[in-house]
């Protein structure tokens, strides 16, 4: 899909370029290939600019992993998912092996996410008596996946402070609040269809979780905008800083070597800024040559004159490629958001709203073919539905937190 995709970005825009030239613009054949090379020279910049930042997190992420918060979520997660697979049964490994690839995306450790997660769908597959039929325990477990549950989305903190933000992280909140919507979502309708049974427990986290993250929207809610970001601002700031130390007094007191583990995640932070210089020049070159093409803004403005003539705020539409986009590729989606922050600015409405947005779901088709692929799911039920569903529900969380916290003006 994502092949079909990137060749079909340099049709559009040559078919595009074409259509300008016969329409009067002799330059723009010239302004497409300049937006190429500047698109190509930016995306190594910004991959070079994010060494450092990666660098950082991933070794912070590093210590805590090394000094067991991971495994000390995933016990805490354990009874829950109990009861939201009534298929696998007590005790076995695939219970282990999904709470700890939960527990890895929602500390943002996707290296070990990702094993885990793979892991986890053999395990469930040797329960699947119809092996080329997704079963319902594998549903749920993909849906949760693509509804992408972080609690730290430190790729994206680093990209805003590569492209200028004054405060890289005044999005932390409203990720938090959109990547849950998200996960409610696709795990309701799931549960509707499977008719998952919701007990004592599964209230409580439900609950409890609700509770914290709309109490949160309601103490913002109520205060004036300025107030409201500087406060935003402050709790996220606190929130990482603490947990940064937390998790170097949790290697303290687990006598792990602190500052060895750092220098691990760091040299994987490092490789993994290097890695995605290739991925960033094919699409921010393709989407570059899309917008100099006036591809993209036509599209832009055929979506915004659609909504004002439903009579709501155009505001919003700004960042709509990058919504259409993260359900398809993930390096698309990444590309849009930095695109957006590039042309509106990082700190504007639509520059932080593409940020919440990437931030709120994963990509549903990816996270279907590799997760499914790996185990030869061929018919996967409902398990589309259940993805688009947590990307709707996040989207319109995303939209609502931008204009809560941000005003919907730059």
């Amino acid at each position: 899909m994502l092949n079909a995709l990137w060749i079909g970005f340099f049709l559009v825009a040559f078919g595009a370029a074409v259509l300008q030239y016969l329409g009067g613009d002799p330059t723009v054949f010239a302004a497409v290939m300049k937006a190429a090379f500047d698109s190509a020279k930016t995306a190594f910049e910004v991959a070079l600019g994010l060494t450092g930042v990666m660098c950082l997190w991933l070794g912070v992420m590093k210590i805590g992993e090394q000094a067991g918060f991971l495994a000390a979520l995933g016990r805490w997660l354990a009874p829950l998912f109990a009861r939201l697979f009534p298929e696998v049964p007590k005790g076995h490994p695939a219970l282990g092996s999904i709470t700890m690839n939960m527990a890895a995306n929602v500390l943002g450790l996707d290296n070990a996410a990702t094993p885990m997660g793979l892991k986890a769908m053999r395990e469930l597959q040797d329960l699947n008596p119809s092996k080329d039929t997704a079963s319902n325990a594998q549903i749920l477990f993909l849906v949760l996946n693509a509804s992408s549950v972080t609690l730290l989305p430190v790729t994206i903190f680093t990209y805003r402070a590569q492209l200028g933000a004054a405060d890289p992280t005044d999005v932390f909140i409203p990720i938090l609040m959109a990547t849950y919507a998200s996960t409610l979502a696709g795990f309701l309708f799931v549960a509707a269809v499977q008719r998952i049974r919701v007990d004592g427990v599964v209230l409580a986290w439900l609950g409890g979780i609700t509770a914290l993250v709309g109490g949160l929207a309601l103490w913002f809610a109520r205060l004036p905008a300025a107030e409201m970001t500087a406060q935003s601002s402050v709790l996220s700031n606190f929130l990482l800083l603490a947990l940064i130390v937390i998790f170097l007094i949790g290697a303290a007191l687990k006598r792990v070597n602190a500052y060895e583990a750092f220098i691990e995640g760091a040299k994987e932070g490092f490789h993994t800024a290097v890695t995605i210089i290739p991925y960033l020049v094919a699409m921010l070159v393709a989407i570059g040559m899309l917008r100099a093409s006036g591809a993209l803004p036509a599209f832009v403005e055929a979506a915004r004159a659609g909504v004002a003539l439903l009579g709501f705020d155009t505001a919003w539409v700004e960042a709509l490629p990058t919504m259409v986009m993260k359900p398809l590729s993930g390096s698309g989606a990444r590309a849009m958001m930095i695109e957006t922050m590039q042309v509106s600015g990082a700190d504007s409405f639509a520059g932080r709203l593409a940020s919440i947005v990437q931030g709120s779901t994963e990509t549903t088709f990816y996270v279907l073919a590799v997760y499914f692929g790996s185990v030869g799911i061929k018919r996967v039920r409902h398990a589309v539905a259940g993805g688009l569903m947590a990307d709707l529900g996040g989207f319109a969380a995303a939209v609502a937190a931008a204009y809560l916290f941000f005003g919907g003006v730059a």
